[in-house]
């Protein structure tokens, strides 16, 4: 078996019991792990989805000594995230996705179903998200198209405030530091809702805790806090970074490791910081979002407006602050990205009734 520690092992047996799945319902449900059912990969990390029976959290009253099997179950389309094994694994990530997700409950964030520990296999089970991932949409043009610019805004919505619950919300005085915001870990279900699907990386901190310091390595280098990584100190505000390298993917329709910012010699964030200063960034901006602007500053089919487009520009631009004192809150980030959606939103629909009323106009003569 792995070497997870003992108190951990104990945290699962104890707190946890109702959420554990068989080793032989996963292997049944994926075909023993089979290429049909795989998803994707990362960092040793595969991906399934698959059809499984586990614990009906949402429908049942109480959870206090219970067995697993008393409890009701329901039969529906899951992820199933298997951790590698191996010497150099100790199961630190496994373990703090599961401590992470259980104590936190929000539609942003992907919900825990269940999890199995057996022989070898470390196994984890959330929601399904079945439109894949954020990633899996930029760089690819036909995928970009179906996300117009109030789809963007919308996802970028969902996101922040599943960060704001985590900064400031959470009860039982603790707080959590996700440590690994990237378009990689935004999943999308059935109706383009994000939500957020890691915390295999997260540290919990306390309400009135404004920063910790930690050595660890985590995350996908593109999106790290440049504060964290010269000098280890670690705050909300290095969420709300990685947050802002994902709205400047979204606005230029590409990965932050595209070969593109490589080529340039700079990555994503700091690239699009020089063009801001330059007065240059629209020349980043993705082609089918400036496309969608037209002559008169809207389109119809949910093309961007520039007034919408500027006011998301700007809190993009603060999230990206090289220091973490310059970057703002979630809360500020959140009133932003919302008036971002309301001018596009209403000026859109005035342009609709303008529309209408000539239609009307055309007819009468």
């Amino acid at each position: 078996m792995f070497n997870l520690q003992a108190e951990k092992l104990e945290y699962l047996s104890q707190k946890l019991e109702h959420l554990k799945i068989c080793l032989s319902d996963i292997q049944l449900a994926t075909d023993n792990f089979s290429e049909a059912c795989k998803i994707g990969s990362l960092n040793g990390l595969t991906l399934y989805r698959a059809e499984v029976d586990h614990f009906d959290i949402e429908n049942h009253p109480s959870i206090e000594g219970k067995n697993a099997g008393d409890h009701p179950k329901i039969h529906n389309t899951v992820v199933i995230r298997r951790y590698p094994y191996g010497l150099d694994n100790d199961g630190e990530e496994f373990f703090t996705q599961i401590e992470m997700l259980s104590s936190v409950k929000h539609p942003n964030i992907v919900t825990l179903l269940g999890y199995c520990v057996e022989g070898f296999e470390m196994i984890i089970v959330t929601e399904n998200v079945s439109n894949g991932c954020l990633s899996d949409y930029l760089g690819k043009v036909n995928s970009m198209h179906i996300l117009t610019w109030e789809k963007r805004l919308k996802i970028c919505i969902d996101v922040a405030h599943a960060l704001r619950y985590i900064h400031y919300e959470m009860e039982n005085q603790k707080e959590i530091i996700n440590c690994d915001i990237s378009s990689y870990n935004i999943g999308l279900d059935e109706n383009l809702k994000a939500k957020i699907s890691n915390f295999g990386f997260s540290v919990f901190i306390s309400p009135n805790q404004e920063s910790l310091y930690s050595n660890r390595s985590f995350g996908n280098i593109y999106y790290i806090d440049p504060e964290y990584e010269k000098n280890g100190k670690l705050k909300r505000e290095s969420d709300v970074y990685s947050f802002g390298v994902v709205l400047f993917e979204i606005l230029c329709g590409r990965m932050a490791g595209d070969q593109i910012y490589k080529e340039s010699d700079k990555w994503l964030a700091p690239l699009a910081r020089q063009n801001y200063c330059m007065g240059t960034l629209e020349d980043m901006i993705d082609p089918i979002l400036k496309d969608e602007i037209g002559e008169n500053n809207f389109v119809l089919n949910g093309g961007s407006n520039k007034d919408s487009l500027h006011t998301y520009i700007e809190i993009a631009h603060k999230c990206v602050a090289e220091t973490q004192d310059q970057r703002p809150t979630m809360e500020v980030v959140i009133k932003e990205l919302e008036k971002a959606i309301f001018i596009q939103v209403s000026l859109r629909s005035k342009v609709v009734l303008l529309i209408i009323r000539s239609n009307h106009c055309d007819d009468s003569l």
